[in-house]
């Protein structure tokens, strides 16, 4: 197989792979198996973020916090406004389970 462009239809199958997932234990599985362990650091770190963010926190609280620099704090605010609302619909979905 060639190196280069990702197969298409490959987002898809992975959206299908996450639509999969049943429960925390496969989530954990599947996810420590996919991802380097500085990647899973990035996404929970930028989850956290927006859960900050969403709660209001200054970005200096944010820094503290987190460790996140001022452009990752900026550009997850910048998402959460203006992005595709995934972040959004992740964070409501999340309060409504707690």
């Amino acid at each position: 197989m060639k190196k280069g462009k990702p197969v298409k239809g490959n987002n898809v199958r992975f959206y299908k792979a996450v639509l999969a997932l049943d429960s925390e234990k496969a989530c954990k599985m599947f996810f420590e198996d996919i991802l380097t362990e500085a990647e899973m650091k990035a996404i929970t770190q930028r989850l956290q973020i927006a859960s900050l963010l969403d709660e209001k926190a200054t970005f200096a609280e944010i820094n503290r916090i987190t460790g996140a620099s001022s452009a990752t704090i900026t550009k997850i605010n910048q998402t959460l406004r203006n992005g595709n609302k995934g972040f959004r619909y992740v964070l409501d979905r999340i309060k409504e389970e707690q």
